[in-house]
């Protein structure tokens, strides 16, 4: 899961905000790299996070809100090591 990776600094919040901020500007976006030697699909991470996918689709939750539901959908995904 992306938090074990922060322990040994494979991934940094930077690299969790550069992953949200490449969803959010488009949700169909493919696998990216991802820290040091990772890479992951945004697109897939929130598609398994059922309160992400959810949120994601409601007109009520503004950007903060979706913002942080795919931050929470990244941070519970399983990076694949490259």
């Amino acid at each position: 899961m992306t938090l074990d990776l922060f322990v040994t600094l494979d991934i940094v919040d930077d690299d969790v905000s550069a992953v949200v901020d490449a969803y959010l500007a488009d949700p169909t976006s493919r696998t990216m790299k991802f820290g040091e030697g990772y890479r992951i699909n945004p697109a897939a991470a929130v598609a398994s996070y059922p309160f992400a996918r959810t949120l994601i689709s409601q007109p009520w939750a503004d950007v903060g809100l979706r913002r942080a539901a795919v931050r929470a959908a990244i941070l519970l995904a399983e990076p694949e090591r490259i």
